[in-house]
C-alpha cells in the first residue's frame, strides 16, 4: 500500500524521508503541492496540511484538493499529525491520542465529495471513523518504540482560526469531548469516502481554555510541538513499512463511480 503523512501544526518537515522531490498537481477542487520521497525502501508521500510556510488557516485549508490529490496519486493509506488542547485530565500536554471518534462542529467548510453534482450523491457509514487496522498498527509502533499513546479519544473540531472560550470548552465536555482541534473535520470524512485507510495521530499542546492556566498562543502550540517532534519520528518511523506492507481492510469507497475517475500516473 502506498503511505502518505499529512503535517499539521510544527510538522512541516518530519525528517524522515530521503530522495525528496516536491510535485504540483492538479485536482477537480484546485492545484496542490507534496513531497514524494523513500523511506526504508519504500514510497511516501509528504503533505504539509497548512501550505508551505504555515500560510492556510484552518478554515481556509482545500480539504477536499488535498485527500483527492493523495488518491489520484495512488495513495491507499494515510497518518496524519494534528495538534490538539486537551479536555482530559488523563491526556495531559505531551501526549499522544489514536483519536477513534470525532464530533464536527464546524460550519464554513466543504465537507464531501458527494453533495449530489458531478460525483453523485452517497451516505457513507461512519461507524468507525478511523481505521482500525491502521490505529493497531500504530499503537504496536509505539508500544515496539517505547512511546506512551492513548488508545482512543474523542477529537472534536472546529472552524477557528481563534480558540474556544471557557464556556465553550464546558459544553464540549458535556457532549463527551476529550480533544479539541481545528482540522481533522472534513480531512478524515473525505478520508473514508475515497476509501482510503486514515488515522490520525493527537499531539497534545496545551490544555483547552479554562482548563490551564493563561491565555493560548499559537507558538506555545508550535513549541511543544518542536519538543514531541522525536516522538513522532520514532513512531513514524516504526509504522509505515508496517502500513505498506498491510493488505486491504473495510475502508471502502462509498459508491463504485469513484473508480471512474482516474488517478495520476505513478
Amino acid at each position: 500500500m502506498r503511505v502518505a503523512v499529512i503535517g499539521g501544526s510544527g510538522i512541516y518537515d518530519p525528517d524522515i524521508l530521503t530522495c525528496r522531490r516536491g510535485e504540483r498537481v492538479d485536482t477537480p477542487f484546485g492545484e496542490v503541492e507534496f513531497e514524494r520521497g523513500r523511506h526504508g525502501g519504500i514510497d511516501v508521500i509528504f503533505l504539509q496540511r497548512h501550505g508551505a510556510g504555515h500560510a492556510l488557516p484552518p478554515h481556509k485549508i482545500n480539504y477536499r484538493a488535498n485527500i483527492w490529490a493523495l488518491w489520484q496519486a495512488g495513495v491507499e493509506a494515510v497518518v496524519s499529525t494534528s495538534a490538539v488542547g486537551s479536555l482530559n485530565p488523563a491526556m495531559p500536554p505531551g501526549s499522544m491520542v489514536l483519536a477513534d471518534q470525532f464530533i464536527d462542529m464546524t460550519r464554513s467548510r466543504a465537507s464531501t465529495f458527494f453533495d449530489g453534482g458531478e460525483f453523485g450523491l452517497a451516505h457513507t457509514d461512519f461507524t468507525e471513523p478511523y481505521c482500525p487496522s491502521l490505529r493497531s498498527l500504530l499503537l504496536t509502533a509505539a508500544g515496539q518504540n517505547g512511546l506512551s499513546c492513548h488508545d482512543g479519544g474523542t477529537y472534536l473540531c472546529v472552524d477557528g482560526p481563534r480558540y474556544e472560550t471557557p464556556a465553550e470548552i464546558r459544553a464540549f465536555r458535556t457532549l463527551g469531548a476529550d480533544l479539541v482541534g481545528m482540522t481533522n473535520a472534513p480531512e478524515v470524512v473525505l478520508a473514508r469516502e475515497l476509501g482510503l485507510c486514515y488515522a490520525t495521530v493527537c499531539l497534545v499542546t496545551n490544555w483547552a481554555t479554562g482548563l490551564g492556566q493563561g491565555r493560548l498562543g499559537h507558538g506555545d502550540v508550535v513549541t511543544v510541538m518542536k519538543q514531541n517532534l522525536e516522538h513522532l519520528r520514532l513512531l513514524l518511523g516504526g509504522v509505515l513499512r508496517r502500513i505498506h506492507e498491510k493488505g486491504r481492510c473495510d475502508c471502502g469507497p462509498p459508491m463504485a463511480q469513484v473508480g471512474r475517475h482516474s488517478r495520476l500516473p505513478d
